[in-house]
């Protein structure tokens, strides 16, 4: 076993070593990932003969990969993340080049694959969530300064496209510990200081930082913005990752309807995403007793997605839509408040009376949802004789 096992090793080492004398970033980079053929093997080695600072980086990477074979991810990860660092410092210094990016989109997947390992065994051991995600972020950061800094560059040898996968890892960082307000400078650095390459990186890299963008802006109640990017997520998203269209719908469903473009039943069958039936039936009827009991329903659903405060807010379109059909109804541009309160009570909202519904209508005027006044007097809505309930697309 022993030779074999020294062989292994030096067949290793000499592909390291031909593909550093080559500046082949590929081959290196493949040799350093975790999930390849050599990194299943148990190594113990005390050091490497290969030029520095490649001696440290594949010595770390040894330990890493003995640490994953005896099960001890906490060692894996403090050993990866000397891995990226050694690399950081590397790569800061060669200067006019970037042969390294394969090696680092390597092993920053890496890393991340094990602080969310290492971090389950913090969480068992009793430590906070989160802390190892919090652990990688500082790291990719470094990474990320490396790469963002290397402006004055000739753009073929830069660094900058390196961007775009380290800010999507900090995105999922950032994402699984609760801290989005961290992801805006990252926007930031893409959309205002790497305009010129913004459209080139790989369609991947593409897709999925539209895709945690456009989440970042639904929260943020940006819905326009929010409905362009998850929309080139989930049309270049690949035809056969139905799992990853489906992620996109997910949030892109809510932002559609929020901009009152309801999704067919058809494209909701085809994913699978049948909670979303019966709230879309609720929104367009304004049928706000069913949208509550779909809410409900499905709550466990809609709160695993982080989408359920966002369906909150899908009540007051529902309310205009309600309240458009009974201006339809009445095709007068003044109305009874008592119209409205009754319809509400008609759906199931026994418990609302007429100050309520007055107060849902001055709100509702009042954020735009439709345009008119209330006369306190004659307990009347008086709306516009152009567009009473102006489209949502064009305000929201």
């Amino acid at each position: 076993g022993i030779n074999a096992e020294y062989g292994g090793l030096k067949v290793m080492l000499n592909t390291a070593r031909e593909a550093l004398e080559n500046d082949d970033g590929r081959q290196f980079a493949d040799l350093m990932s975790l999930s390849h053929p050599f990194s299943k093997q148990q190594w113990s080695v005390s050091h490497v003969n290969l030029d520095a600072p490649f001696d440290q980086l594949v010595f770390e990477h040894f330990q890493v990969t003995d640490s994953i074979l005896a099960q001890e991810f906490l060692v894996a990860f403090t050993h990866q993340c000397n891995v990226v660092q050694i690399f950081a410092k590397m790569f800061k210094v060669q200067k006019e080049d970037n042969w390294g990016l394969p090696l680092m989109n390597v092993i920053i997947k890496d890393l991340y694959m094990l602080a969310r390992k290492a971090d389950l065994i913090a969480v068992s051991n009793g430590e906070a969530a989160g802390s190892k995600i919090d652990a990688c972020a500082d790291i990719l950061m470094t990474v990320f300064r490396v790469c963002a800094s290397d402006s004055r560059t000739s753009i073929e040898y830069s660094k900058r496209w390196g961007l775009m996968s380290i800010i999507n890892l900090l995105f999922k960082c950032y994402f699984k510990t609760n801290k989005l307000h961290l992801c805006k400078p990252l926007i930031k650095a893409i959309d205002n200081n790497n305009k010129d390459i913004k459209d080139d990186y790989t369609i991947a890299d593409r897709v999925t930082y539209n895709y945690f963008v456009g989440m970042k802006f639904m929260f943020d109640n940006e819905f326009k913005a929010a409905d362009r990017c998850l929309t080139f997520a989930f049309e270049n998203c690949l035809k056969t990752s139905l799992g990853n269209k489906r992620k996109i719908l997910t949030y892109l469903i809510p932002v559609k309807i929020s901009l009152g473009f309801m999704p067919s039943r058809a494209l909701l069958k085809k994913y699978d995403l049948c909670e979303f039936e019966n709230v879309v039936t609720a929104v367009r009827n304004g049928n706000i007793k069913l949208l509550n009991d779909t809410i409900e329903q499905h709550a466990p659903f809609f709160i695993r997605a982080g989408i359920y405060l966002i369906l909150e807010k899908l009540r007051v379109i529902t309310l205009r839509n309600l309240f458009k059909k009974i201006y339809i109804i009445t095709s007068s541009f003044q109305m009874d408040v008592a119209n409205f309160k009754n319809a509400l009570n008609w759906l199931g909202l026994e418990d609302v009376d007429l100050d309520d519904t007055e107060c849902v209508l001055a709100n509702m005027i009042n954020d735009g949802f439709i345009k008119g006044y209330l006369s306190e007097a004659h307990k009347k809505m008086v709306v516009s004789k152009v567009t009473a309930f102006p489209a949502l697309k064009d305000f929201l």
